[in-house]
């Protein structure tokens, strides 16, 4: 999921620059009196923002947006093994189920397009590109491991990359224009028939739309969200899409109905990403401004615990065994490894 707010970070082109302060992403931390909880920190590079985990859990793959790098940290020594240059302007990672390969969007410098780049895991280094459109943030490969689903804010779309060939495929519009409908994330269901697309932008910027991903077509969405919506994550049985909204919400969309269900659950300021535990138990919100990760359980829908980072938490991605989170804090530079 990316994060939206009024920060404005100088190694993101102009234009993203601008787009970001329009629909408020990545916002500033405030200071914070509250402790560090129990974890480790590991320094990846300057600016982190993306995260992602080996299926394995063996290693946690980082993109250091200014340094424009993917650092890769060996999650039982909790120390960097490999940094991997993919060029300025990257933000977001996601691996493949067999996790030989992480895919990586970058914002190229003065490009009307962007791109995606392709790492081979064994050996830690870049083995191909594939253009995209404009200013690709979020992104995600489908279960059975053979595309890539990729937004682009500007462009508001969503492209598709067949990891097979390594071309990309298919280009869905889900908006007219960014003012319209910019999207910045998007989850896939755990049956890969269904993306997720979380927009933003002042005509839909509270909905989601969702694709079937069979034909490539928008199907709809399940109505408004309220406040901006920014980041999704699907529980694993496929039944419930958690929703992050702005300013302090999150909603749970019923996937068989499309439709909002229960009241929204108050979390932290800036609720941005969201993560959901290999068991469905729990939500794992990442709460921008109040500089803190919001606990939920999905049975009752309350918050049970609130976990204190610092330096502008932005991405978390959960250990497959459920027992650390790694979130990144754009601020310090370093990836905060929680001990659930």
């Amino acid at each position: 999921m990316s994060t939206f707010s009024n920060r404005r970070h100088p190694v993101i082109r102009f234009v993203l620059a601008v787009l970001l302060a329009l629909v408020g992403a990545l916002v500033a931390p405030v200071a914070s009196a509250q402790s560090a909880p129990p974890g480790s920190s590991v320094r990846v590079g300057t600016s982190p923002y993306g995260v992602a985990l080996t299926p394995d859990g063996r290693h946690a793959y980082v993109v250091a947006t200014e340094q424009g790098t993917v650092a890769v940290v060996d999650t039982s020594t909790r120390k960097v093994v490999a940094h991997v240059d993919v060029g300025p302007g990257a933000t977001d990672v996601a691996i493949t189920p067999d996790g030989r390969r992480a895919y990586v969007t970058t914002d190229t410098p003065f490009s009307l397009y962007g791109a995606v780049h392709v790492i081979d895991t064994a050996t830690n280094k870049k083995v191909g590109s594939i253009g995209v459109g404009e200013t690709p943030l979020g992104l995600a490969v489908t279960p059975d491991g053979r595309r890539v689903y990729v937004v682009n804010t500007w462009s508001s779309t969503v492209s598709v990359i067949d990891t097979a060939t390594g071309k990309r495929t298919d280009e869905i519009r889900v908006g007219d224009s960014p003012a319209t409908n910019s999207p910045i994330d998007l989850a896939i269901s755990p049956d890969g028939r269904r993306a997720y697309v979380a927009n933003a932008g002042d005509g839909v910027a509270d909905s989601v739309s969702v694709i079937d991903t069979a034909t490539g077509k928008v199907i709809g969405w399940p109505g408004r969200i309220g406040g901006y919506v920014c980041g999704l994550a699907v529980t694993p049985d496929g039944r419930s899409l958690y929703v992050t909204a702005r300013p302090s919400t999150v909603h749970v969309v019923d996937t068989a109905t499309g439709k909002v269900t229960g009241d929204p659950i108050a979390v932290g300021e800036e609720a941005t990403d969201v993560a959901v535990s290999a068991d469905g138990r729990r939500a794992y919100v990442v709460n921008e401004i109040a500089d803190s990760v919001s606990v939920i359980d999905t049975t009752t829908r309350t918050v049970l615990e609130t976990i204190p980072v610092k330096d502008g938490p932005t991405r978390i991605a959960l250990t497959p065994d459920g027992r650390h989170a790694y979130v990144t804090l754009y601020y310090s530079d370093t990836v905060r490894v929680l001990d659930l």
